[in-house]
């Protein structure tokens, strides 16, 4: 049998495009409009330097911390995405993975398992939310968060319904029926490992949210939520400050990019905020994360955990997040490439990778725990940031 493992994210984002039929792989390059953001959120860390040093490194390096209470065993945590058709196991795949190497896992609202499965994989499982119909309704999922076992909340903000791509958007269908299969047959043909994985399953890729009402009953379908989603009126600051008090625990406030609006999330009562551009997926033409991430924990560092979402492919990646302010890294498409390169194996691979760049960089850098890691080990070239206090 040939060896799965790989060594790079960008060797199994290579496997994925191989194995995965062409719309599904679309679906999980995603981006907006011309694809300025998503493009900066990898090529900014490309234009950051480490400093290295030549002697007297550390025999050991140390990388575990705590993000929302959680102790985890390295700065990294699974950020949600939503319906993960990639693979049969979807999200429990993920769960198990991020279990195995202790790390926490954040559900999307819009994932295709159900949250209870997801918990039961791994206890250490955030609960991701958006403000999506009505008061009742979201106190409803907020209750079976609760109940299922959820340690923390993500509610998600950063989204403004921008549905235009210069490449085109992916052929998502409402259902998996007769007529969908037939349309989607050809390209389907000519991936037989990812047609293979789903045949062993006996199943059909789940388009359903199952996460997106009370358990127990139906699933809507992804585009019946999403339409509750686009009709809900954005929520204001008074809003997330009542969601955030219907939650006992902690919360995290995710698509942050300016000071003003960490200083909100602050007063808003939220433990954590995350850097965030939604990967690239938002609006066309805001900073890449990292491209603001110094202000904002500046601004806010010694208040709240600061992470920071998007872009991240390498240990190293981590490791100028951390130096510029962040508390921990949220990954998305790095794992997704795991998991459909190799299910929950692809996974714990990519969680490797990211662990062994983390060592590799603490080492160079002459650092024996990333609580030593600061601005002084990054080389930021002038015009890096968009400039000044927001």
């Amino acid at each position: 049998m040939a060896n799965r493992w790989f060594e790079t994210v960008a060797v199994a984002q290579r496997r994925a495009k191989r194995r995965l039929p062409k719309s599904v792989y679309r679906a999980l390059i995603a981006g907006a409009e011309a694809g300025v953001s998503l493009r900066d959120n990898t090529s900014a860390f490309d234009e950051l330097g480490l400093r290295p040093v030549t002697a007297g490194q550390p025999a050991t390096r140390e990388m575990a911390t705590t993000v929302m209470g959680q102790p985890i065993s390295m700065p990294v945590v699974i950020s949600p995405t939503g319906v993960q058709a990639v693979h049969p196991d979807g999200e429990v795949a993920v769960a198990r993975a991020a279990a195995a190497r202790g790390v926490a896992m954040g559900l999307s609202s819009f994932a295709s398992k159900p949250l209870e499965d997801v918990v039961a994989a791994n206890p250490q499982t955030f609960f991701q939310i958006y403000w999506a119909g009505d008061r009742d309704s979201i106190v409803q999922r907020l209750q079976r968060a609760r109940t299922a076992g959820a340690v923390g909340l993500i509610l998600t903000l950063d989204w403004s319904f921008s549905h235009g791509r210069d490449w085109g958007s992916p052929s998502i269908p409402q259902s998996v029926d007769l007529r969908t299969m037939l349309r989607h047959a050809p390209e389907v043909a000519i991936r037989p490992l990812w047609l293979l994985d789903w045949l062993r399953s006996g199943a059909l890729p789940e388009l359903g949210v199952p996460n997106f009402g009370p358990q127990g009953s139906p699933a809507p379908g992804f585009f019946e939520a999403y339409g509750t989603w686009v009709g809900t009126p954005p929520p204001s600051w008074d809003d997330v400050a009542w969601l955030i008090a219907q939650w006992d625990g902690p919360v995290m406030v995710k698509g942050v990019g300016r000071a003003d609006e960490a200083r909100r999330a602050v007063d808003a009562g939220a433990a954590a905020i995350s850097v965030s551009n939604h990967g690239g997926n938002n609006l066309d033409g805001a900073p890449a994360p990292i491209r603001v991430l110094p202000e904002i924990a500046a601004a806010v560092g010694d208040q709240i955990e600061v992470l920071m979402d998007g872009g991240v492919r390498r240990g190293s990646d981590v490791v100028k997040a951390l130096a510029l302010g962040a508390r921990a890294v949220m990954i998305g498409r790095a794992y997704l490439w795991g998991l459909a390169a190799n299910g929950q194996a692809g996974v714990e691979n990519v969680l490797d990778i990211l662990r062994s760049g983390i060592d590799s960089t603490l080492l160079g850098l002459g650092k024996g725990s990333i609580a030593e890691l600061g601005p002084g080990d990054v080389v930021v070239p002038d015009g890096f940031a968009p400039g000044g206090e927001r």
